[in-house]
């Protein structure tokens, strides 16, 4: 299952992220790797973007992004 069709108020584990180059570096570089918990905090009213809670912060990301990875 990907990232983008998690439920709000669900938490996951990442499992892999398969995107390439700088967009998959960007997304490590944001705290996003694996064996790291997220929790789903909120969806907009269109689908994107998705609000996240990671290692104790807040992060926004798109749902293109969210496709990109990986969870369990």
């Amino acid at each position: 299952m990907t990232l983008n069709k998690v439920p709000v108020g669900s938490t996951v584990t990442v499992k892999k992220i398969t995107g390439k180059g700088a967009t998959k570096r960007r997304i490590m570089d944001m705290g996003i790797v694996k064996g790291v918990e997220i929790y789903v905090r909120k969806v907009a009213p269109l689908g994107d973007p998705i609000e996240l809670t990671i290692r104790g912060y807040e992060l926004s990301i798109r749902k293109s992004e969210a496709e990109w990875i990986e969870v369990e």
